[in-house]
Order: C-alpha cells, then structure tokens, then sequence
C-alpha cells in the first residue's frame, strides 16, 4: 500500500515564481522527497506544473500598494482552498495571514530571506524619511508574531540569531548553490576573455558606480554587467561615469546565458557597500563565482573574508575605493596562475561544504519533525 504524501504549501505574494530559493531548492527539494508540493505566487503568469511543484497564479497586482492590500488575501484565500498541513510562507506581508493559519489548526513556517528592517533603510522607492520609523514598526510587528509560528527559517546565521531571542525553533538554511549547477570539472582558462563580470541587481548600494569607475583604471579589459537596473534611472547615472565605454550591457539572462558569462569571465566582481543588511549578508553570486572555478574581488566585510580569506578563493577591498578594486582585479588578471588556483580553492569549496546538499538536509529535518 503506497504511503500518502503530506500536502504542504509555500506562499509568496513579493517573489517570482521560479525564485531560486523558494522553487528551485526548496519546493522541488520536498517534491523528490515524497511531499505533494504546492506554491502560490502573484505574478500573473498562470498556474502550471513545474517538476511536480503545482504553482498557483493569483494574479498580479499593479503597484506596491494593491499588492500589500490585495495580493496578500488572495494569497490568503488561495492557500486555505489548498488545504495543507503545513504552510511555509515567504514574506512579511504575510505575517498576518500566517498568524491566521495557526489558528485554524494548520503548522506554520515563515521563511524571511532578508534582515528586513535593515533593508528597508536603503530601499530608495521608500521616502528618507519614513524609512527608520518604518524599519522601526516592522521589526516590532516581525518580533511580535515570531514566537507564535512554529519554526522560523533565515537565509543566513545573522538573521537567525536575532530569531532565536524570539523563537527557539529558529534555524539557518543557507542559500547555497545546487550542486547539479555546479561546474565540476577543471576550469578551461584557455577560454576565458580579458573579461571580468558582475551579475545581479544593478543598484547604486552594491557598489557599481565604484566598479564602473574601477575600469577607468584597467587598459584593456571589460566588464560584462549582467541584471536589472534599480531603479532605471541608475543606467544614466552609470553611462556618464568614464569606465562606462569598457562595459558590456548584457540586461536580464538566464541560467545557461550566466554559466557562458562566469566560463568567459577570468574574474567575479561582488563589491557591495556597507548599507542595510549587506554586512550579514551571503549573497548567491558569491557562490556561483566561486562554483564555477573563477576568483572573487569582493568587499571586506567581516563575514565575506571568513569565507573568501579561509578558503583562499580572492581579494576582498575596500567597496568604496575604486582604485583597490582595480589593483585588485589587475593583480588576478596579471597572474592566471595564482588567479586558476583561487578559482578551484572556490569550486571545491562549494563542493564539498557550501552547496543546497547539506542544507536541504535542515529543511527536510523541519518538515519530518512537524508533520511525523
């Protein structure tokens, strides 16, 4: 007689429907492992099956305002529909409704990604001066509602110790890379251009007007840029800065497009500065650069040389000095033997200690302890 799956739903009313962590690993993780996977998203896109994960549209909202107000209740509305055992939801404009699936009995998962309250501080669509009081009321709301969910995950240790004050059952699950994304074999440098790259969010507080005119500095080499411009107007800010001639404007790209990307590139650049929740933060590029063999020049905070000093795996600079971000990435570009060797510390890094593997492990414990 077959064993009958537990239903379990993810929710998000803010995120994209194949956001990495909350799909790729996290809800096609539980599908391999024998749970009936649901995901409510509000991107209006439509419902569709994706690698046995049933994804359910509610519809896209038109601005931050009817997304908050709307969105969130159908998100509501379509998870009780559902019926689950357990919902994991993934924002903290959910927190209300979260609270209200405990009350009907249900198990419940909030999953925060980000030091909220720090991040708002430098969200540039919030008004200067409503940031703080509104980091301020967050915070409180997030430590009200904390201890009555049932588990509480965090994308990082930072964030999870400040749940834990709060809530017992807190713990960290890392967004490391997928292992079947990595690159595992020996990196063919006889392939690679004189190249550098950053891929990501294209915003002024991750440091990439430092970065733009860090290539002032270097002759022959460009920058492969790839992601979105936030806001928009940040393009023109960076057009008129002198290293824009060097760059190559590669716009949104896929998957496949960014493993081309980081085969061509001799060096990755993550040089975010010292605002909000950057300091604590472990961004997924730094470990794809490092899972595709190829060295980082990154900022020097305290918890990113931990990581890129102990392993030996680049050059961490200061990310307000666009010339040590240059001398940095000319001393990689100048020696390909020592630039090699940094890139393969990295691979195997991830290979054997920062990869999805082990921290699916934590979240499969998760579920088991509360649906056995």
């Amino acid at each position: 007689m077959s064993q009958i799956k537990r239903k379990v739903c993810h929710l998000t009313s803010v995120h994209q429907r194949y956001d990495t962590r909350i799909l790729l690993k996290e809800c096609i993780s539980l599908f391999k492992n024998g749970y009936e996977v649901h995901l409510v998203v509000a991107d209006g896109k439509g419902d569709e099956n994706f690698k046995g994960v049933q994804i359910h549209d509610v519809g896209k909202s038109k601005g931050r305002f009817s997304r908050f107000f709307k969105s969130t209740k159908a998100v509501l509305q379509k998870g009780l529909e559902i019926d689950a055992e357990c919902y994991h939801f993934h924002d903290a404009e959910l927190i209300p409704y979260g609270i209200k699936f405990k009350k009907i009995g249900k198990k419940v998962i909030y999953d925060t990604h980000e030091d909220l309250p720090r991040q708002l501080m430098s969200k540039h669509y919030i008004n200067y001066f409503l940031r703080k009081p509104l980091a301020f009321i967050i915070e409180k709301y997030e430590d009200y509602a904390a201890n009555k969910f049932d588990f509480i995950i965090t994308a990082t240790p930072h964030i999870q110790k400040r749940f834990f004050e709060l809530n017992k059952a807190s713990i960290d699950i890392n967004n490391y890379p997928l292992l079947e994304e990595l690159n595992t074999e020996t990196v063919d440098w006889s392939l690679k251009k004189n190249e550098i790259c950053y891929v990501g969010a294209i915003t002024q507080i991750r440091g990439l007007t430092e970065v733009i005119d860090a290539m002032e500095y270097l002759n022959e080499t460009r920058l492969n840029l790839a992601g979105s411009f936030s806001p928009k107007s940040f393009k023109t800010t960076l057009e008129n800065r002198k290293g824009w001639h060097k760059t190559n404007v590669l716009g949104q790209i896929n998957r496949d497009q960014l493993k081309h990307v980081l085969r061509i590139s001799q060096v990755g650049i993550v040089t975010f500065l010292p605002f909000g929740n950057h300091t604590h933060s472990q961004p997924n590029k730094l470990f794809e650069y490092m899972s595709q063999g190829i060295p980082l020049v990154a900022s020097d905070f305290d918890l990113w040389k931990d990581i890129i000093v102990n392993v030996n795996c680049g050059i961490c600079v200061n990310p307000k000095n666009p010339k040590a971000i240059a001398e940095a990435i000319k001393t990689l570009l100048s020696d390909k033997a020592k630039a090699k060797q940094m890139g393969e510390n990295g691979r195997d890094a991830v290979l054997k200690k920062y990869n999805w593997e082990f921290e699916q492990k934590k979240l499969l414990n998760i579920y088991q302890e509360l649906l056995s």
